[in-house]
Formats: structure tokens, sequence, C-alpha cells
């Protein structure tokens, strides 16, 4: 009996041995077998030594659940009043503020009772989700859109859409507009440049070296730039700076001169002026307080963030120097046609589908 336990002993080491001639099946170990992961489960010391416990010192389970963190929930209706306050005026709930913030409006809900109180970080997920951004803002300007607006802003589209073949027929489309009462300044001490770990600074007190008048002509197919320093911004002034601007354009079968309403531009003497250069110079008025139609406007606030925003002068004539340079400089890095994007077809959609335009004279 114990002859045959000890054969069976024996005969199952050879199992795990691969020893030929074993009564048990041959494991395979040739095979690949599966990568195991490391246990993570805990050990129980069983007595023995130190050693010989798990593979990491025995903790005893947490039988204490964790409490669950208090999380307030707002239904649809508190979102939607939420979201009409921020909308409506701060005057209107009694507040003397000109404007909503996040935690203005998260106090004046609790004010009004719409919630029992609320974060202000909760308010502005609200107000991301129903796309509402109280703290921005912005200005405009309201046009009269009677027949001679809109048959004037027609036609100063339907040469925007055309530059490309009116200049290769010769004709030349160009705007002109001035940047009026510009204040040569000289600061206090010199500007301290950009180093590492800190931005530019510029010293806040100047002194003044009076003002002069920048107007600008550009050329609409290629975007080059011409500029006259005026000493007034009146129609002395204007007409001969007018003709200087002009006469690079000297191959130019006709030009098309877009330009404001301003007085130095609609006073008798230059509606003579221009009428004497008829029909080769034909003059585009933009309707009145609809001058974002003259692309002039995008060249000099271009212009003036990159010459005008940061400069110190000390004299007039050094100012006017400047803006010369400039001129060129800016022709030769960074002229390029405006991307314009307003068509007679666009336009007239607009027209024909936003509410609230005032369309004649009260």
């Amino acid at each position: 009996m114990n002859s045959a336990l000890c054969y069976e002993t024996v005969t199952r080491r050879n199992v795990w041995r691969n020893a030929p001639g074993s009564c048990w099946p041959v494991l395979n170990t040739s095979a690949p077998r599966p990568w195991r992961s490391k246990s993570t489960t805990t050990v129980r010391p069983f007595g023995g030594s130190v050693s010989a416990t798990g593979r990491r010192a025995y903790r005893p389970p947490c039988k204490t659940r964790r409490a669950r963190a208090g999380r307030v929930f707002f239904s649809e209706g508190e979102r939607q009043a939420i979201e009409r306050l921020a909308r409506g005026a701060p005057a209107s709930v009694g507040w003397s503020v000109t404007h909503w913030s996040l935690r203005s409006l998260a106090q004046a809900a609790a004010e009004q009772e719409v919630v029992e109180s609320i974060h202000h970080t909760t308010v502005g997920d609200f107000l991301r989700a129903a796309d509402i951004q109280p703290h921005r803002w912005r200005t405009w300007k309201t046009t009269l859109w009677d027949e001679e607006a809109v048959a004037r802003t027609l036609r100063i589209l339907w040469y925007y859409e055309r530059i490309a073949s009116l200049w290769r027929r010769g004709e030349v489309v160009v705007a002109v507009d001035e940047k009026p009462n510009l204040q040569v300044l000289e600061r206090a001490a010199p500007s301290q440049r950009v180093r590492p770990g800190r931005i530019e600074r510029q010293e806040f007190e100047y002194h003044r070296h009076g003002t002069l008048n920048l107007l600008t002509a550009l050329t609409v197919y290629n975007g080059h730039m011409g500029a006259e320093c005026l000493d007034k911004n009146d129609g002395e002034h204007f007409r001969p700076a007018l003709g200087r601007l002009l006469h690079p354009y000297a191959w130019a079968k006709r030009i098309h001169l877009v330009m404001d309403n301003g007085s130095s531009h609609t006073s008798d003497d230059t509606t003579e002026f221009l009428a004497a250069r008829a029909p080769r110079v034909q003059v585009l008025f933009t309707p009145p307080d609809a001058s974002w139609l003259n692309q002039a406007e995008a060249l000099l606030e271009a212009f003036s963030e990159r010459y005008l925003l940061r400069g110190s002068w000390c004299s007039r004539a050094q100012m006017i120097e400047h803006l010369c340079a400039s001129t060129q400089d800016y022709n030769r890095h960074f002229a390029h046609p405006f991307a314009w994007q307003w068509s007679c077809r666009a336009f007239k959609f607009w027209l024909n589908t936003t509410p609230g335009l005032i369309r004649c004279r009260s």
C-alpha cells in the first residue's frame, strides 16, 4: 500500500518535471502561456514568518461607506429663469450696475428666489450652454436705409465685385479716408523693451506737440496705400492732397473714388474740383452712417496698429517723416487686398431678412 502511494506521488511530481514515461498526461510547456497580471488581492497572514506573508501588508477592509458629496440639481425651469435674468437689464430687478457678471447673477438669482443658492461657476455653465454672454458687448451705428442709401450701397458693392475685371480694363477703384486730429505725443521717459519674463513697458506721462491729419488712399485691387499729412481737415487742404494721391494713376482710363460724406468732401469747391475731372474721375459716396462700406477704414485700422500704437515723437516734423517712411514700409511688407465678404446679393438678403431696420425718415 505504501509502495503504491509512493509510486503515485513520484508519478505526480514527474508531471511537473515533464518526466518521460509518466502515467499522467504530459503538459505542453512549450506552448505560449498567457501573461497573468500581478495579483492585487490581499493575503491574510497565516502564522508563518514575516517573509511568508502576502505581497503587501495586510490591511483590514474598511466597513464604513464613503458619504456621497452633496450635489444640488436644478430644474429646467430654474435654468430658464436664470437665463431670462441674464438677458434682462439689471435695473429691472432693482440693481444699479450697468451689466451682469457671473457673481452678481448668482446673487441676484438668490435674491429673486429663483433658487435658494447657486455658485457663480454653475451660472457660467448654464449661460455657456445657452450661448449667452453678458460680459461682452459692442456698438453699432444706425443707418437710414432709404432708397438713396440702398442705391449707393449696391453701386459700391457692384464695383467691389468687379475689381479684377475693372483693373484689366484700365479702371481703378480707390478708397479715401482721413484720420483727423492725430496727436503728436512724446513719452516723458524712453520705453523699456521686452525681456524674458517681462512685457514691454511705456511711460504713461507724455508731452504734446500738436496734432495733424492723416489722409490715406487705398488701391482696392492690390491693397497698396498712399498717404498725405494735412495741417487742417478742410476742403482747402483736402483738394490739393487728393490731386497728389491720384497722380500715380495717370495711366488709368477711369478712377472710381469711394469716400464718405465729410464736409471737406461735399463742399461746393470740392464738388467743382471733382466735376472738372469728370468723367475720368467718378465719385462713389457711401450712405450716411454707413462708412463701413469704405475699405480705407480697414486700412487705417491695420496701419495704426502697426505704425502708430506705441509711437513717441518729439515734434510734428519727426512724426510726418515717420508716416512717409511707414507708408513705403507698409506697401513693401503688409499690402494685400482686403478679404471683402459683402456682395450685392448678400446685402439684399440682409436687407430683406433683418428686422428693425429704419427704412424711411420720420
